[in-house]
């Protein structure tokens, strides 16, 4: 195989299209390409977790999903292909029990911060959570797998979880929610 990223820009973007990976070329706000968006930012975000002071299996785990995340958007840009797979779900839910077997049941709502990890973790995960929108909504208008709509459920769970984890491991407590009555 040849190098693929030999020459970085092409100019064939300019006129407001972007081709998918079976050479049709569509336009860069298209539903399907706003999923790839969100998918992209996803995945950076949760580079910017694994540069933080995490355990390692957690920062595996991650890099796992940084993978996964791009089969994903691999999968989206190839209509008609299906590369996840249903045991990438059943491997988050094994992860997301392991790293909430140790945390205290929550009683009230929390609301996003403690340490930076746990706060980039929030923000990853509503990303995560428009993502998932994102996916839907293509999904009205065009066939999606259902494994992309479950992953993207799980992992948003999974982020919520792992910055309770990485609070608890910092010595952060969460922060509770409030919630004051208006007079």
């Amino acid at each position: 195989m040849g190098y693929r990223l030999s020459k970085i820009y092409t100019r064939t973007g300019d006129d407001g299209t972007t081709g998918l990976s079976d050479g049709s070329r569509i336009d860069k706000d298209s539903p399907r390409i706003t999923a790839i968006g969100s998918i992209d930012e996803l995945n950076s975000l949760l580079g910017q977790v694994i540069c933080e002071d995490i355990d390692q299996q957690s920062h595996d785990v991650l890099i796992e999903i940084q993978h996964r995340l791009f089969d994903m958007g691999g999968e989206l840009s190839m209509p008609g292909q299906n590369i996840m797979l249903a045991a990438s779900v059943s491997w988050l839910e094994q992860q997301l029990d392991k790293m909430n077997a140790d945390l205290e049941p929550l009683k009230d709502f929390i609301l996003p911060g403690g340490s930076r990890a746990a706060a980039i973790c929030h923000v990853a995960r509503s990303v995560c959570r428009r993502a998932e929108r994102d996916v839907v909504s293509l999904s009205a208008k065009e066939d999606v797998s259902n494994v992309i709509t479950g992953y993207l459920n799980r992992l948003s769970d999974l982020l919520f979880v792992m910055a309770r984890f990485f609070n608890k491991s910092s010595g952060q407590s969460d922060i509770l929610w409030q919630h004051k009555k208006e007079k």
